[in-house]
């Protein structure tokens, strides 16, 4: 490996627990605007030989000046690249919300090119691709108007929506990939044969379990579909009784 690619590896990969021969890597991708350090006390749940990557986008964290992504394909493309190193093995991906999104995209992308790495697609508080996005698009709307619709539903603490100066830091990233977001559609067509998990809350009213269940129409592998007692951000408000079933999975 190369320096340059050694650098942007480390640029787009945060890997708490480094593991030498990994019976599997678990890749996790956040939610619109989240921070990859979300993922670090995963290490604790899971077993020894599971190596956890969790994927840092621009526009927040340490890459909080690099630009943005404006379209998926680009944002696939670069995060297949980043990510060749640990896509050479087993993996299984993770993603809420966005990072659903996202993970489902990659999955398909390596599927395209003949890789069978992918061994399962853990998505959480994700419509499907099928289901059409409740309007009007929330990245559209004016600061103030943004602010609060951030507001009603969660997942952003109340002191950086309260701090002016952290807010005109993370909107950037936060409009983006929530316009990404809030324009994906099924561009694909055809099911592809990765397992599908799928996790909703029972509380959710973005993505409620109407929301999900057309994730059956998109893998020949199996669809399971398993709702926790929360709402949209359950993956931080419920996560001992998520990563449970999670891991399970990965052990079976």
């Amino acid at each position: 490996m190369t320096v340059s690619s050694l650098v942007n590896e480390v640029r787009w990969c945060l890997v708490p627990r480094p593991v030498a021969k990994p019976r599997l890597r678990l890749i996790c991708f956040a939610y619109a605007g989240g921070n990859a350090e979300l993922f670090r006390p995963w290490i604790e749940y899971l077993d020894a030989d599971i190596e956890l990557v969790a994927v840092r986008l621009p526009g927040r964290g340490a890459r909080i000046r690099d630009p943005l992504y404006d379209a998926w394909p680009a944002l696939v493309e670069d995060c297949a690249k980043a990510l060749a190193p640990y896509l050479a093995g087993p993996y299984a991906l993770f993603g809420h919300s966005f990072g659903g999104r996202l993970a489902y995209e990659l999955a398909r992308a390596e599927r395209s090119l003949g890789s069978t790495n992918c061994r399962r697609l853990f998505i959480a508080g994700c419509r499907s691709p099928d289901r059409a996005q409740a309007q009007p698009y929330l990245h559209g709307l004016p600061d103030a108007a943004f602010r609060e619709a951030l507001r009603t539903m969660g997942g952003t603490p109340v002191a950086v929506l309260k701090d002016a100066r952290l807010m005109n830091l993370v909107l950037p990233a936060l409009r983006g990939d929530m316009r990404l977001a809030e324009l994906w559609r099924d561009w694909h067509g055809t099911p592809f044969d990765v397992p599908l998990h799928i996790y909703y809350g029972r509380h959710d009213p973005i993505d409620s379990e109407m929301c999900v269940e057309g994730w059956r129409r998109f893998t020949t592998a199996g669809c399971e579909l398993f709702g926790i007692d929360g709402a949209h951000f359950f993956l931080e408000s419920h996560r001992d009784q998520m990563l449970a079933h999670l891991i399970a999975c990965i052990r079976s």
